[in-house]
Parts: C-alpha cells; sequence; structure tokens
C-alpha cells in the first residue's frame, strides 16, 4: 500500500503512526495545529498495563516512557467536603498505573517518527468519498490528498466519523471547571498537605474538587459539578471564579482555594460522550481511533484506549500487508474487538463517575478504591 493516513496528531493517531513505522509502513499525519507548541497538552496520565502500557512497548518506547514517570504519583486521597480525609494510598512502587505528562508522552512519540510524518497546520475542511475505498480530504489551506485507508484520530469532534456514523456526541450533564496552583508547598501549605503526594479527591453528591500534583510544586485541578450544559455560558473569568466559588461555599478554606486561588484562568469543560456501545457497519478505505471513535466520561481511560487502539490497528494492517491478506477484512477485525473493549470500558467510565458525583459520594468512591488496594 502507498500509505496510510491519519487526521490527528494525538497519542492515538501517533501510536498509530509509530508502530506501522517499527513494521515498514508509511503513514502521513495530518494536524491542524500549527506545531506541537500550539496547545499545552494537559495534565497527568496514569498509564495502565493492560493497554497504554502495551501500546508503548508495541512502539518500542517502554525505556522512553519509564523516564517520564512522575515517582510517588501513584498516591490517592479522598477526602469529604470538610478536608477530613478518608482513604490514604501512597504511591509503594507496586502500582501498574503510572503517572506521566500527556505532553512528555506526545512527545517521545512525535521525536520516534521519520521527519515530515506529521505535517502541522492542516486543518481538515471535508471528506468526499470515491469509491473503492479511497476518499479525497480538503484542508482549509486549500490543498487536498487523496487516501487508500484514512483513519479518524481527530477526537470528540471528529470530521471523519460521519463517514462511518450520524452520532455525535452528547452532554453528560457534568461541567469541569480546570484550574492550576503552582509552588502550592510555599504559597499554600494546607492546600497540598490535603493534596497529597499523588491524586486527591474531595467529594459530595453532585460536585466535587480532583486534584493531580505535577512535579515542581504544581496541582492541576478539577472542580467537577452535575450542571445544565448553559450554565456557565458567556461568563468571563472573573464571573466563572465567582460562581463556581459559590457553589463550593461552606468547603474547607484549603479546598476552596483550588478554586478561588487559581494561577490560571478558569477553563470551563462540558463533558460530552457517545453512546456506550457506538459502532458502526464497516466501510472499506476508513475507521476511527481513541475518542473519535468512543468518546467516554472522563475515568482514566481515555488516553489509554487511544494508545492501544493505534496499536491494534497498526498491528492489523502490517499483519495484512505482510501475509498479502485482504486488508479491508483486517480493519474490520480490529473495528469488532475494538467496539466491544470500548464499550465496557465506557460502562466502567460512567460508574466510576457516578461513585464520585452520584449520591454514594465520597464513600462509594472509598469502598471502590478499598475494593481494589
Amino acid at each position: 500500500m502507498k500509505e496510510v493516513t491519519i487526521i490527528g496528531a494525538g497519542l492515538g493517531g501517533l501510536a498509530l503512526a509509530r508502530v506501522l513505522h517499527v513494521h515498514g509502513i508509511p503513514a502521513v499525519v495530518y494536524e491542524a495545529d500549527a506545531s506541537a507548541a500550539t496547545r499545552t497538552q494537559g495534565g497527568q496520565l496514569d498509564i495502565h498495563e493492560q493497554d497504554g502500557q502495551v501500546a508503548l512497548e508495541m512502539a518500542g518506547l517502554t525505556t522512553e516512557f519509564r523516564a517520564l514517570i512522575h515517582r510517588g504519583g501513584e498516591a490517592t486521597r479522598v477526602l469529604d467536603r470538610n478536608g477530613t480525609v478518608l482513604l490514604d494510598e501512597p504511591d509503594d512502587g507496586t502500582g501498574g498505573r503510572p503517572e506521566v505528562l500527556r505532553g512528555q508522552l506526545r512527545q517521545i512519540l512525535l521525536d520516534s517518527l521519520p521527519a515530515e510524518t506529521v505535517r502541522w497546520g492542516k486543518k481538515l475542511a471535508t471528506v468526499t468519498s470515491l469509491g473503492d475505498g479511497r476518499h479525497e480530504l480538503s484542508f482549509t489551506d486549500g490543498s487536498t490528498v487523496t487516501t487508500e485507508l484514512l483513519v479518524g484520530a481527530d477526537g470528540a469532534w471528529s470530521k471523519v466519523r460521519p463517514l462511518l456514523s450520524s452520532v455525535t456526541p452528547t452532554y453528560t450533564g457534568t461541567t469541569f471547571v480546570e484550574t492550576y496552583l503552582h509552588d502550592v508547598d510555599s504559597r499554600h501549605p494546607a492546600t497540598a498537605e490535603a493534596a497529597g503526594g499523588g491524586g486527591m479527591f474531595a467529594l459530595e453528591p453532585g460536585q466535587g474538587i480532583s486534584t493531580h500534583r505535577e512535579e515542581g510544586g504544581i496541582l492541576h485541578a478539577y472542580a467537577q459539578l452535575v450542571r445544565p450544559i448553559d450554565w456557565l455560558t458567556g461568563l468571563d473569568h472573573t464571573q466563572v471564579t465567582t460562581e463556581v466559588a459559590a457553589a463550593f461555599e461552606g468547603w474547607a478554606p484549603e479546598l476552596l482555594a483550588l478554586v478561588t486561588d487559581a494561577d490560571t484562568p478558569p477553563v470551563v469543560r462540558t463533558i460530552h460522550a457517545l453512546p456506550d456501545s457506538h459502532r458502526w457497519s464497516h466501510v472499506d478505505g476508513v475507521t476511527l481511533v481513541g475518542d473519535a471513535a468512543h468518546l467516554a466520561m472522563p475515568a482514566g481511560e481515555g488516553a489509554n484506549l487511544a494508545l492501544y487502539d493505534g496499536a491494534q490497528l497498526a498491528l492489523a494492517i502490517a499483519a495484512a500487508v505482510e501475509s498479502g491478506d485482504d486488508l479491508e477484512t483486517a480493519v474490520e477485525a480490529y473495528e469488532l474487538e475494538m467496539f466491544a473493549r470500548s464499550a465496557e470500558s465506557a460502562k466502567g467510565a460512567r460508574e466510576v463517575v457516578d461513585l464520585c458525583l452520584g449520591e454514594s459520594a465520597p464513600h462509594g468512591l472509598v469502598d471502590f478504591f478499598s475494593g481494589h488496594r
């Protein structure tokens, strides 16, 4: 085959390109961002031994991955609104979900690819089916490309997905507001103590505040609230902070500081998801990986599934090319396996979010972690 065409230089698309490269199959990744540094890439990710780490091993990047691990980052705390510690699990080094920064993980994938694999500043405008599994891609810069195999790795609002499915993400009823606190140990010692050395969840039914500690004295926080989608629409940063702080009135000051004393403007994220069992009938010449295929509620699974999707699809393609088997049959087999694992993961993600924000919070989450200890 000529090459695999990938839309989106996130973790799933890059894992696909890298594992294809390991097997000697060329790929080109088209990314809307002007460069790797155009946007920040988010905070800590826990990379799981059963999927994300397997994908990185397939990519030949285990050593590079292990060099990124935030030692102590697997520690877990659960608090109530008063700051009372209900669960405190240290990171003893035996866990299977080490924490790394998303941006650093993405960079080792980028660095592992041949020059010119990723074409920056290529925002997809339209996709047109030409028949026989071929598609024409039109970009906003006026350029066009014809593909033999197109893979949408372009996230929640994928422009490739409509070739396969008419389903779009819907609002889950939950809004996250993202903030950062810097130099927490010196400037906010009480908050630093409450957060601990890894992940922290302070919860009550309907709302909570979670944090991840990052290296350099940084706390990356999310205020999570069950609210209508338009709750914060049209508000400026100051108004958003005021509204969110009011929602947490009466909470312990060291927890409320994660909202009121943030060092960055609040970022509002309305959480959307595809149906848990989202699937499609195979269409020749096109498929999806990651959130484009199975956007789910955030529960630590999305990045791992994206990495694993990319690696598994690459293996399927490589096996077909090397054996001379039918490529479309191989891609369809990948899809069927992906449908099953993503549906199970999405169901689990909903259950975890319910433990965090449902009627059993925070004690339901304590019981969950205790049962998985």
